[in-house]
């Protein structure tokens, strides 16, 4: 069993890619051939010249929500930053907290509005519930205008111009993101790639688009701290799917038509939920709501056999990672390190904003 260290690397600071590529789907791509085991390089805009004919792609369509805080601790002033994870109830939220002193009962205050939140108890050494004096719409009109863009810490831009928060918002958010599915407090970034462009040219190829809802969350970019990966322990993120989307991918997968996930967080949703349904019968399928929800918990690293998974669209991910756990249990830990080398020896541009990878079977 692999150990938390073989999945660490070396990437030069100046292949961490501080802003997109734009247009998206001219950023560089990488492709690997599942059946002979080839790497080729390309540009995004060319990613249906890698896909079998027959594909069906997976979306997230999850939306973004401006998770990140910044306010004061009413008594002593000093800084501290929120990270909202998920709400709890309609005031209460499970929230990531970064200042020096955690006491419970400690009052926070944001500036420039009359918002407030009360810690109200620890959940863990990441976790922690706060209660806002606002709820309902009140309360995300003001998170809306006062929150900041999720970014991941290794992006340094100063989001005090309000003219480059609202790029930013733009450009951190893939352009299928339904905006009535918000709940993410990081973009399911293999998304960012595509333009209208290229969905005009997938709809008109003989290709099918489906999509799949998981809220992105501690799930996904939380740490591995044990060095035995198989002790770690996945946080849950919520997964959400039409019913008739269910069955659509049910049908597609008995049918050999191959399943494309763009992104590792639409894995989860195929591995964790879809694959549950792949053997159900007509009386069971008439139990199942119409809209599936599910709090999705997989964690997939070697070992793993996959159910419906065929493909897989992705972005180059952070060393020691759940990500990269993922994709190494698809393509071999030992093609991963292949590639991953690859990509640096070309000097691709890596994690969030880098660029893209497609691994397929044509």
């Amino acid at each position: 069993m692999y150990q938390l260290q073989d999945y660490n690397y070396d990437l030069p600071s100046e292949l961490i890619a501080q802003k997109p590529t734009l247009p998206r789907d001219h950023c560089r791509l990488l492709s690997y051939n599942l059946k002979d085991q080839t790497i080729s390089h390309d540009k995004f805009y060319n990613l249906l010249d890698y896909l079998p004919k027959d594909a069906v792609l997976v979306f997230n369509n999850s939306s973004v929500i401006p998770a990140r805080l910044k306010g004061k601790k009413s008594k002593t002033k000093g800084k501290v930053e929120i990270l909202l994870l998920k709400p709890i109830k309609d005031n209460i939220w499970e929230v990531m907290i970064k200042t020096k002193r955690k006491r419970k009962g400690m009052m926070i205050k944001f500036p420039k509005s009359s918002l407030q939140a009360k810690l109200i108890k620890r959940l863990d050494k990441m976790r922690y519930v706060v209660e806002f004096n606002y709820k309902g719409q009140s309360l995300n009109n003001i998170l809306q205008r006062q929150g900041l863009v999720p970014l991941p810490p290794y992006i340094k831009v100063d989001q005090s111009n309000k003219e480059v928060k609202r790029w930013l918002k733009r450009q951190y958010e893939t352009i299928y993101a339904d905006k009535d599915k918000k709940g993410s407090v990081a973009a399911p970034t293999a998304g960012l790639h595509f333009t209208n462009r290229l969905l005009k040219k997938i709809d008109k190829a003989d290709l099918e688009r489906l999509n799949v809802t998981l809220h992105v969350g501690l799930g996904t970019f939380a740490p591995v701290r044990v060095e035995d990966i198989s002790q770690h322990k996945m946080h849950t993120e919520l997964g959400l799917i039409n019913k008739k989307t269910l069955q659509k991918l049910v049908k597609y997968k008995k049918a050999g038509r191959p399943i494309i996930s763009v992104g590792t967080t639409s894995v989860r949703v195929l591995e964790g939920l879809v694959a549950k349904y792949l053997r159900y019968t007509d009386k069971q399928w008439a139990k199942v709501p119409q809209v599936v929800s599910e709090n999705i918990g997989i964690f997939i690293y070697p070992g793993y056999k996959f159910k419906v998974l065929d493909g897989l669209i992705t972005n180059f991910h952070l060393p020691k990672s759940t990500l990269l756990m993922l994709v190494s249990a698809f393509i071999t830990k030992d093609e991963l390190d292949r590639i991953y080398q690859e990509a640096i020896n070309e000097k691709y541009k890596f994690y969030s904003f880098g660029d893209s990878m497609v691994i397929y079977d044509k």
